[in-house]
């Protein structure tokens, strides 16, 4: 019986979805040193503006066949402008991190964000949420302080934004919620395209900051919209394949990336609080995940 539910087309699925998202999260990972790399040259303007129009350059042929009237004329457009306004916020802050600490100390602020998701649901969405779940999302919290470590020291204006970064990513993340009648596309273009109108914004203030683009350089710049679209897409897949309380988990192998990464390319060693709050964020994260899917279950009809 169990050899022949191992050798079953699902059981295949979900091996393939468990690749799929390993090897999403790895190519996150990698376009996340790029990114790291590129912006000790370049301005977190002139990065995204590049990274974002190089994306909506490859994604044209989808808006196209979708048509422009449709992506542009939706419900709730506010609701739409808000989510695009932080996505940006969200990238930008990430960018201007990594220039300035660790890939791994970056990382820990932004695996936090499922913690800000499940604290912001109750206010924003009306969900309901237990105590495990407030348990859960308090040591969380917790984490947040012990790697932020709040001193002389270690209280940073690149560990504020960081952290106002993973803030502006959970509350994009309950707006998706709000919004998950959109398409898919819909949704991807006013990303995007909001990420580009706030990095032109940006570069336009600050026109000194535009360096000199050698050939080599815009190509990487560009490929770095490129991979993040493919990463997506790997992850998208996955969750096809698998399900979801069996690949999303893996996504917390980035902090393990992140941490062979920074100190293989840039010789980064992260803190030793950073590790001890990343322990807790990811512990947190986990059990408010897995605590849903448990009430998802519940919740089908027999």
């Amino acid at each position: 019986m169990t050899d022949i539910a191992a050798s079953s087309p699902a059981a295949g699925s979900a091996r393939l979805g468990v690749l799929l998202m390993l090897l999403g999260m790895v190519m996150f990972s990698l376009n996340d040193v790029l990114g790291k790399w590129l912006v000790a040259t370049y301005s977190v303007g002139q990065l995204m503006l590049i990274r974002s129009l190089a994306a909506l350059v490859v994604l044209s042929p989808f808006f196209w066949r979708v048509g422009w009237r449709r992506l542009v004329d939706v419900d709730r457009p506010r609701l739409h402008l808000l989510r695009a306004a932080l996505f940006a916020v969200e990238a930008c802050g990430f960018y201007f991190a990594v220039a300035y600490m660790p890939l791994a100390d970056a990382m820990t602020y932004w695996l936090a964000a499922p913690i800000y998701v499940a604290a912001l649901s109750p206010l924003m969405l009306g969900e309901k949420v237990g105590w495990r779940r407030w348990t859960a999302i308090v040591i969380g919290f917790v984490g947040v302080i012990i790697a932020l470590s709040p001193s002389k020291d270690t209280f940073t204006l690149p560990a504020l934004i960081a952290l106002a970064g993973s803030l502006a990513f959970g509350l994009a993340m309950v707006l998706g919620r709000s919004l998950r009648a959109a398409p898919d596309t819909t949704l991807v273009f006013w990303q995007i395209a909001g990420a580009a109108v706030v990095a032109g914004i940006w570069c336009l203030a600050d026109p000194a900051g535009w360096a000199p683009l050698r050939p080599l350089d815009f190509g990487l710049l560009s490929l770095l919209g490129i991979v993040a679209m493919g990463a997506h897409m790997l992850v998208n897949r996955s969750l096809k394949l698998a399900d979801a309380a069996t690949v999303v988990p893996l996504q917390y192998t980035m902090l393990l990336w992140a941490v062979v990464f920074g100190w293989f390319f840039f010789g980064d060693v992260p803190r030793s609080a950073m590790l001890v709050g990343a322990g807790f964020i990811v512990a947190s994260g986990l059990f408010i995940f897995f605590r849903e899917q448990q009430l998802k279950r519940r919740a089908r009809p027999i």
